[in-house]
Order: C-alpha cells, then structure tokens, then sequence
C-alpha cells in the first residue's frame, strides 16, 4: 500500500496496516495542532483552519479522551509530530523511500547534521551562561537532544539491517550462480526447453499444413479421375508423391528439409487450379467421410494387432531364461539319485513353522522369491517352501536350489503332473480343458476377430496349466498343515512376513489386500451380471481382492469344503458364461463371504502395468506384485521398477552368465 504524502512516496511493508497508518496519521495531525497550539497560546482560537478541526472530530470519532491525553502527554518531549519528520529520514524499519533522489536524501542528512552542531553550540552556551537558563530553554534542549539520539541509533540500525539485507543477497546470488554451472543444457538433448521449435506455439504448423494438402490432393486424384481428367489426375500424383516425399516421418517443422516450401507453393497452386475445376461440395464432403472412416478401421486394426503383440511378447519366454532351464535341466539328470534330495525334509509337515506354497515354471523369477523372502526373514531356519512346477521344468528348478540352497531354510520342489488324484474325473477345469470347444478357442487359427476374441489376454496360454488351478486344491496338496502363504512368483519380498500368521482372519479362510481402490475393480469387472446365476447371487459393487500374497485356513477350508464350492461354479461355467477364463473370477465367487481384508501395506501391486505406483508405497510394502503384462524379467519391463526385482539376482553367477542375462 503506498501512503502520498507531499514531494515523496512512502511504501509500508505491510500492506495490511492500512487502516492503522490512516488512524496514524490523522493522530499525527491532531497532536501537531494541539501543540502548536499550546507553544502559540497568545494567537487565540481564532487562527484554528480547517485541519485541526477535521482532525479534531476524525480523532474524536475514533478514541477517548483519557486516550488522546496519554498519546498527547506521551509525545510532548518530541515536538510537533508530523509527517515532516518522516520526510526527514526519521522512520523505522517498515518503511522505505521510493523513488526519493540522491540530491534530496543527502539534502536531508547535511540537514540533520546542521541541526546536531547547531544544539551543540547551543548546550555549550548554556553552561557558559551566555543564555538565559530557565527551566523552559533548558527542557527544551533537553529534549531536543534527545529526540537526536533517539534519530542516531534508528539510523545506526537501518544502516545495519540494511547491511545484513545486501550481504544475504550476495551469497543467494552467488549459490544461484553455482547452481547454474551444475545445469548441463547438453544431457537435456533434443528436450531442451530451449529448443527453437519450443519458442513456437506452432512449432509443426508446417507439417500439419503438407499433411492437408495431401489429404485434399488424394481427394482430387478421385474426383479427377470419375470426371476423367487423366491428365490433370497424373499432375496431382505427381506433386502428392513430391509433398509425401518431402515430409516423410517429420513431425515437427525443424524436421522438414529445406525444400519443404518449394512443394507447400507447388501444391497449392495445383489445388487451386483443381478448386477450379473439380471443386464439388457433396463429391468432396463424401470423399473425406469415406477417408475418415476406412482411417478410423486402420487405427482399429493397428490397436488390435498391437494388443496381440503385447499380449504375445508378454507371455513368451526370454532366450536367457529358456538357456538356463536347458542347461540346469541337463545337468539335473546327470546327478546320481541319491544326490537330488534336499535336506531339513522333516520340516515339510511340520505346523508349527512357516509355511509357503510357490507354483512357477519359472525358475528365475522362483528364485527372486525364494530368497528376498529369505533375505529379509528375521529367522530364515524356520521358513518352510513348496514349490511346485510342472514336468518340463521340474528338473532345472530341482537343480538350481541344490546349487543355490536358501541357507537355513527349508526348501521343496514336486511336479504338478504327478499329482495322480488331479485328473478330468475329479478336475472340472481340466474336463473342459478337454472338449473340443475349448481346444477349438484356443488352437484354432481362423478365429473370428469379433466377440470370440475380443479381450486376448483370456486366450492366454498358462489357462491351459493345471498349475494355475492348483491354488484351488491347497489343502489336498499339503494335508498336515493349517496355514499356508500362498505366493505368485511375480511378487519381490521386501520385510520379514512372518506377522501373517498372527492376524486374525475372523474365521475366514482367505486374507487378502483388497483392490476396489481407484485403478481396480469390483465384481461387476469381472462377473457377467446379466446371468441370473451370478446377479441373485453376487453383489456388483462388492470389492475384490488380489491373488499374489493370500494367507489360507486350511482348516477352515476344509470345514467349510471350499474346493467342493470352486467345483460347482466351475461347472457351471463350461460354456464361460459366468465369467472368462482365469483364476481371480471363480476365487471371487469361491471366497465370497469368507476373506478378510488386510492392510494395504502388506501387498502392493500394478507394479507390471501402471508407471504411477507411489514409490512411498512400493518402499514399505512388505511385498510388491509386478501384476500385469510388464514382468521384471522381460525387456517391455518398467525400467524405474525393475530394479526392486534386480537386486535378488546374483549376475555374476556361471549359469547367469553363459546364458547371457544381464542388468
């Protein structure tokens, strides 16, 4: 807020004061005038103008009397208080000079300089009685003395807050400046903010330009050649190839050679003789729907061909994890019998330790999990693992564990195809695995690209593998046991987990970390609530969970018959119209009722598709899931998460390193 007062412009610091420096001011005015007229008694009332009276009855209005005699009787010692001795230099901190020159500010110091000497001379002459000294000169003096050195300290601490205030800026300058140097401009490369075209709001208003020109000349080739103008037609060909040429993949002006505006000219005028002569608007309006539309079915069939690859790479085993099971598969079955057995097997039935079934026909990424959760286990001696895999790689995880044994913990590997009760009398999933219709959906190469196989993440091949169903029959694969931490092997353990086994799951069977937050679904995602089966059933709008990290009751699984209830839905979905194919949509309706939600921080996820996990959340999740098609051990992988995974792999290791896996 600026106050104006005469020649000079006064900045408060805080503006908020406005109302006080208005109250200020008008007090200021008041005083003056009361003591002017009590030094200038002998003029009388008669010479009172317009200001006092206006101060009088602006006071009056806003203070007592009692206050306006203690702010009179206060300032007496100082003389008339007005803004003069603002003008003067006599401010506090909070205000500041602008736009006072140089001449003016020395004018007023040489000013109060004259007026110390001058009091000076006059105090010398009162002790030499060379003037009267009566008790009015000399209070006088006094406090005008006074008022002196009140100015001169007020000066000294400007004068050093104003010191303070320069040495600060300095050293932000000079921390600025080696700021600066630190900036390499070069590591920025083509994202540079100074780039030249990002000066230009339109930086590919160029390119955008050819692009409509050619899409306009195609139109004309059409026209020309339905009103049989051949000739006209080749020169529009002719300049269409010259404009595609010139602009190739450029995406932005700075990209366009230098005869780009050589074409944009010869182009237009083609067109403009084509307005010319070929210009019809009902031809033309349906030329550039019929462009729109067959554009509109290519980007579709781009999407869906790009959806396949993803899905296709995603699902394809790397050539340094196939080289590796080969090689440890080999030297598996070279091993004398007696020396492909693993220690601590009495481990395996016992209930009182920790327990964790691992289904994977991955060997690697078993591995990752098998020792982040060892390596972060507070007492690894009494962690128990089962896993299992299936025949074509139950040799090679065999062979890496005997290599690499997870210290004092207790480790075992079975084979899913040797599990003799699993077959299609007593497996719902795998007598419909055997049907022709189910082979036909998945092996059949002329498939219709419409509703049969529209979500391509369904036709997925693990749903062919028993091992991806066997979370389902727990408690007939481990018999004496109570509770078991069931496990995917695209999650990374980063904190002891042994506190599962004491939460208390309210008599449920399942624990899980539910997903219905802002970037996962509900039932209604998964479930096909048009069937009478699921919606009388089911609730829509209930919240799911995920697979990955679950603690199981296998006691209360076995009262409650769990697998008996998976059985029924299972066979009520032979033609998949409950739901699609998968594991998490008959685990919802199986578990339905009977999980028990844990906190978020044992389990997080969409760490294999969504790039905008919370990295708060991934570094004290006690367990992070690469769920999603972005897996750690692929190259489409997530850089900025891959090194959670990384960091449990020994790369130096022989077989890592022939079969070429690297960082």
């Amino acid at each position: 807020m600026l106050l104006l007062s005469s020649n000079f412009n006064l900045q408060f610091v805080a503006p908020s004061h406005l109302i006080f420096i208005i109250i200020i001011e008008l007090l200021f005015n008041y005083v003056e005038l009361c003591y002017e007229d009590s030094v200038q008694s002998g003029f009388g009332k008669q010479n009172v103008d317009w200001r006092e009276r206006l101060a009088s009855q602006s006071i009056k209005n806003l203070f007592t009397k009692e206050v306006i005699d203690v702010v009179s009787t206060s300032t007496a010692d100082l003389g008339p208080l007005s803004l003069d001795s603002f003008r003067k230099g006599n401010l506090s901190t909070s205000w500041n000079f602008i736009g006072v020159e140089s001449s003016v500010a020395d004018k007023a110091t040489s000013q109060s300089n004259q007026k110390a000497t001058h009091l000076k001379q006059e105090m010398s002459q009162v002790k030499e009685g060379k003037l009267p000294n009566d008790d009015h000169s000399h209070d006088m003096l006094t406090n005008t003395l006074r008022r002196q050195l009140r100015d001169n300290r007020r000066e000294k601490h400007v004068a050093g807050l104003v010191q303070k205030d320069d040495e600060a800026t300095v050293k932000l300058e000079n921390a600025a400046i080696e700021r600066s140097k630190a900036v390499d401009s070069a590591v920025l490369g083509k994202y540079n903010m100074w780039r030249k075209e990002i000066d230009n709001e339109n930086s590919d208003s160029t390119v955008r330009l050819m692009s409509d020109q050619i899409i306009v000349a195609k139109v004309y080739i059409i026209i020309a050649s339905m009103k049989n103008k051949l000739d006209f037609g080749k020169e529009l060909q002719i300049r269409l190839k010259e404009s595609q040429h010139a602009l190739g993949e450029s995406t932005t002006d700075a990209d366009l050679p230098h005869s780009a505006s050589d074409k944009i000219k010869a182009m237009e005028k083609v067109l403009a003789k084509a307005r010319e002569q070929l210009y019809d608007c009902k031809l033309m309006l349906g030329k550039l729907r019929a462009m729109l539309q067959a554009s509109v079915e290519q980007v579709m069939s781009l999407k869906k061909d790009s959806m396949f690859l993803s899905q296709l790479a995603a699902k394809t085993v790397p050539n340094a994890i196939h080289c590796l099971s080969m090689r440890l598969t080999i030297e598996y079955y070279l091993l004398p019998a007696e020396k492909r057995k693993f220690p601590r097997s009495e481990n395996l039935e016992n209930p009182n330790l920790y327990h964790y079934a691992l289904f994977s026909d991955n060997v690697l990424a078993a591995s990752v999990v098998v020792n982040s959760t060892i390596m972060n286990a507070k007492d690894p001696s009494k962690h128990v693992f089962h896993l299992v895999t299936d025949k074509l790689n139950f040799g090679a995880m065999n062979m890496w564990f005997l290599l690499n044994p997870p210290g004092k913990a207790t480790i075992n590997v079975e084979n899913v195809d040797e599990f003799k009760w699993l077959n299609s009398s007593y497996c719902p999933v795998l007598r419909q695995l055997e049907t022709a219709a189910m082979k036909e959906y998945y092996f059949k190469a002329d498939q219709p690209t419409n509703s049969g196989s529209s979500n391509l993440k369904y036709r997925n091949p693990k749903y062919l593998s028993m091992l991806n169903h066997l979370r389902f029959y727990l408690p007939l694969v481990y018999p004496k046991l109570d509770k078991i931490l069931f496990l995917d092997d695209d999650i990374v353990v980063q904190k002891d987990l042994t506190g599962l086994w004491s939460v208390d799951l309210h008599g449920k069977v399942n624990g899980a970390v539910e997903t219905c937050g802002e970037s996962f679904h509900r039932f209604d995602k998964y479930l096909n609530f048009s069937n009478p089966h699921i919606s009388q059933n089911f609730d829509p709008n209930a919240c799911g969970w995920a697979y990955g990290m679950n603690m199981f009751d296998l006691k209360v699984w076995r009262k409650k018959d769990i697998t008996g209830i998976y059985h029924k839905w299972q066979n009520m979905n032979e033609d998949r119209a409950l739901w699609k194919l998968g594991t998490l949509p008959p685990g919802l309706i199986t578990f339905y009722g009977l999980t028990h939600p844990l906190q978020k921080s044992w389990h997080v996820l969409g760490l294999g598709y969504n790039p905008n996990v919370d990295k708060k959340e991934i570094e004290s999740a006690a367990v992070i899931h690469y769920n999603g098609n972005m897996k750690p051990w692929l190259e489409l992988a997530m850089t900025k998460y891959r090194s959670y995974w990384t960091k449990y792999i020994k790369y130096d290791h022989p077989y890592l390193h022939s079969c070429k896996f690297s960082e």
